[in-house]
């Protein structure tokens, strides 16, 4: 028999891991061995690393809400817990930007802040929020018509459930209209059922 070699299919297995390690250090994009070696640890770092970046994000979100804070004489973790007892929620990213864009609305969540420490916040969150959501005011109409649905489809289902509860006078009806509703509601045996019958199950 002839001997059978791998020649193109090695060859095409070669070319695609030497295009992956393309730019790589030295030998490491060259030798097919050694780019094969490195692909392997590349793709292990970046498994890694896709976890410690949003780490390290945080951490600078951290840290520019901390030097706003600083600004307006307050530290930051005592800044986010007074947010957290007056009601506003507000993630890390949003309040990083709003310290970068927007100050004068940062030292109003400031202000927040500080009267929920002191336990006096309770109309206070009304007006930062407004403020929040000038820049987002789409977002919080459409926030708007969501809840509006939701009440609509509430009363809808109340209408319903009435309309259900609601006493139906079996017994004037007609044979074939009680079979009829049996068969919807799905009562078995209701085809061989007397008036009588029928009107003593739609009614349970």
């Amino acid at each position: 028999m002839t001997r059978v070699k791998t020649g193109t299919v090695s060859k095409k297995r070669h070319k695609k891991v030497l295009k992956a390690a393309k730019g790589y250090f030295g030998s490491k994009h060259r030798l097919y061995k050694t780019a094969k070696e490195q692909l392997m640890h590349s793709g292990q770092y970046a498994f890694r690393d896709r976890k410690q970046k949003k780490r390290d994000f945080r951490k600078l979100w951290i840290t520019r809400i901390n030097a706003a804070c600083r600004e307006n004489e307050i530290s930051y973790s005592r800044f986010i817990n007074g947010l957290a007892k007056a009601g506003v929620d507000v993630n890390r990213k949003m309040l990083s930007e709003i310290a970068i864009n927007d100050p004068k609305a940062f030292t109003e969540l400031v202000k927040v802040a500080k009267a929920g420490l002191d336990g006096k916040a309770k109309a206070a969150p009304k007006e930062v929020k407004n403020e929040i959501v000038k820049g987002n005011k789409k977002e919080a109409k459409a926030e708007v018509k969501k809840e509006t649905k939701k009440e609509e489809k509430k009363e809808d289902k109340k209408e319903e459930k009435k309309a259900t509860t609601k006493k139906v006078d079996y017994a004037s009806m007609t044979v074939a209209e009680l079979k009829e509703l049996a068969s919807k509601k799905k009562i078995e045996g209701a085809s061989k059922m007397k008036k009588a019958e029928l009107v003593e199950a739609l009614s349970k």
